[in-house]
């Protein structure tokens, strides 16, 4: 198998049935510990999904979005911005890393230390993904729907590929727009504009 083929292979995400393991909390915490370099989620249904790390172009993107988000929330001071390194246990029990994510500070500080140090049990109020080129778009549009079943206020699952924004919030439909300026996050965090074509 050449070089090209192995690096095509592992650039999908791998996805591994544990349902009949019944992983624990601290096995899977184990399991996350002993494989740092990976990013490892836990579906509803009790699949591993193995994200493999994203490439220059999406890495740098995420960066950005991260940088708006967080300068906005400490100006802002209302809540707590994540980057993509953060795993939320959502209350269906999947465990999920947003590509950027913020939860207001009133229900960060109504979690116990202890959760806060590990995947406490937290569905972010604003929740984005960011599209890489190796990422399925359904997968995507899925994992948005589940952040809002499990409380999310605003989702923005982010395509530079095709340059086009989809906007979830509850009870409503999705809203898809194609190559915008700026996204606002009003009201659900007052005053956050996002220059999205930054990350074309």
């Amino acid at each position: 198998m050449s070089h090209s083929a192995v690096a095509t292979e592992y650039s999908l995400p791998f996805k591994l049935n544990v349902q009949q393991t019944q992983l624990t909390e601290e096995q899977f915490v184990r399991l996350c510990q002993e494989n740092p370099d990976l990013q490892i989620e836990l579906t509803a249904q009790g699949e591993l999904v193995i994200i493999p790390p994203t490439g220059l172009e999406t890495g740098q993107r995420n960066g950005k979005l991260t940088h708006f988000l967080v300068a906005w929330a400490l100006a802002d001071g209302t809540g707590i911005a994540c980057d993509s390194s953060t795993l939320f246990t959502l209350p269906n029990s999947a465990k999920r890393s947003p590509d950027a994510s913020w939860v207001r500070r009133e229900r960060w500080d109504a979690l116990p230390a202890k959760e806060r140090t590990g995947f406490g049990l937290l569905c972010p109020d604003f929740v984005v993904e960011l599209r890489s080129p190796t990422d399925r778009l359904a997968d995507l549009q899925e994992k948005m729907q589940e952040y809002l079943a499990n409380g999310a206020r605003l989702g923005w699952l982010i395509d530079p590929l095709e340059k086009r924004v989809s906007i979830y919030c509850p009870g409503q439909p999705v809203e898809v727009l194609d190559d915008p300026p700026a996204l606002s996050g009003d009201p659900v965090l007052p005053g956050f504009v996002l220059p999205v074509r930054e990350l074309w």
